[in-house]
């Protein structure tokens, strides 16, 4: 085991945090740090048919090694980490042996992981967890996934007696900026499904996750003396707040589980003249997803007619972009796929937690782009801030995961000849 966190930390060490203000693939230009050396890893592995191409895109072959036709599948994962907290200088810390306690992340700064707050910590007892330094992130998304994913092909190179397909790995930039799969080249890539390994626990088996779209509202304003402003002062701040108490109450992502949708207000930049505001729109339920997105115009169209005498023109905008839909469309066709990631778990003492993402992977746009990608868990918890760990007990049976998938796909498919 100690062969996979040395591997994982390798990698996490390696600053590759996505920019969504950049319109160049991948966003920035220190994820080809890690894209680089995980090509020269491939190779030295043994895998075959290594190829990075000029978005930085990683692509390899482990060939078959059976006589009789088996389906080709593929296993995915991202490389870069959220711009949602510090991705740079990431000071991983090992602590063996978990004994269930508080973990002191940085004493000077007293920030503390504690499972009186992160209850899932007490399922890892006994086992070796790698922690942040309580400054950044830790990168276990999913840079656990990417471990994993070699630590398997690496595995099952160097043990030839387990009978598989051809299997495909891919790596991608600027998942965590919605564009993973923008430049995936599906045709090339040539499986006939995918796993994405971008999960959290250990046995999560994911086929469904939300419809998804961003909405920019921008809200425009007039700007007078305060002590002459009655009548014609019109502060777009003001406004704003308006538009977001017309949200339904309850429906934020602090509020709601499982099926349930939301608002999720992220970002609010303004003055008196101007005021943007950015949120995103989540639901499981397509009919219920379009009436969010119907509710965005019809605030904006109540307020643009509250001020159309004052103001004279439109004094909202609202820009409302879909960025992803839900897979199970795409999976349930196939759902055999599924079948199998779940057969595998249960052969290696995995208990399979099937349930929807609350959020979304490249393999829901991969999904869509004729490459059905069910999610399975990579272990790691608190995605994306200073709490985030992964215990290495999870990176390891995610491992096996993947050679129990490659292993089960290559024998079902002979019997079904």
């Amino acid at each position: 085991m100690q062969h996979i966190i040395d591997r994982f930390i390798s990698y996490v060490i390696i600053d590759t945090e996505s920019d969504a203000n950049s319109e160049t693939t991948p966003s920035t230009t220190k994820q080809w740090d890690l894209a680089h050396k995980l090509v020269e890893e491939l190779k030295n592995i043994g895998m075959q048919d290594v190829t990075i191409d000029d978005k930085s895109y990683i692509m390899a072959t482990l060939p078959s090694n059976v006589e009789h036709e088996v389906p080709t599948i593929g296993f995915i994962s991202h490389f870069d980490t959220s711009p949602d907290f510090c991705g740079a200088n990431i000071k991983p810390q090992i602590v063996p042996n978990y004994d269930g306690k508080d973990i002191v992340l940085n004493a000077d700064k007293n920030i503390v992981l504690s499972p009186s707050y992160f209850k899932d910590l007490l399922l890892y007892k006994g086992q070796t967890l790698i922690t942040t330094d309580g400054t950044t992130l830790l990168g276990a998304d999913d840079k656990a996934g990417i471990t994993e994913i070699v630590t398997a092909m690496e595995f099952l190179i160097n043990n030839p007696e387990i009978k598989h397909g051809k299997i495909r790995v891919g790596f991608t930039p600027d998942e965590e900026i919605g564009r993973g799969a923008h430049h995936f080249d599906v045709a090339k890539f040539g499986a006939d499904w995918a796993y994405t390994m971008d999960g959290s626990q250990v046995g999560e088996l994911e086929y469904e996750n939300f419809n998804a779209a961003g909405a920019k509202v921008t809200f425009k304003g007039k700007s007078v003396h305060p002590g002459y402003a009655k009548g014609k002062m019109i502060n777009s701040m003001l406004i704003a707040n308006d538009f977001i108490n017309e949200l339904p109450h309850g429906e934020t992502p602090q509020e709601t589980k499982g099926y349930e949708g939301f608002f999720h207000v992220h970002h609010l930049t303004g003055s008196i003249e101007e005021t943007v505001l950015e949120l995103i729109i989540r639901d499981h339920n397509k009919k219920k997803f379009e009436k969010r997105k119907e509710l965005i115009e019809k605030i904006t169209r109540k307020i643009n007619k509250k001020f159309a005498k004052q103001f004279g023109e439109d004094i909202v905008t609202a820009e409302i972009k879909d960025q992803y839909y839900n897979m199970k469309e795409k999976v349930l066709p196939v759902k055999h796929i599924v079948d199998i990631a779940e057969k595998a778990m249960k052969e290696i003492g995995i208990k399979p937690l099937i349930k929807p993402i609350r959020g979304g992977t490249d393999g829901s746009q991969l999904s869509y782009k004729g490459l059905p990608c069910p999610n399975i868990f990579a272990g790691g918890h608190n995605f994306h801030g200073k709490y985030e760990y992964v215990p290495a007990e999870s990176m390891q049976k995610a491992v096996e995961v993947i050679v129990k998938i490659a292993e089960l796909t290559a024998i079902e498919n002979s019997a079904r000849k």
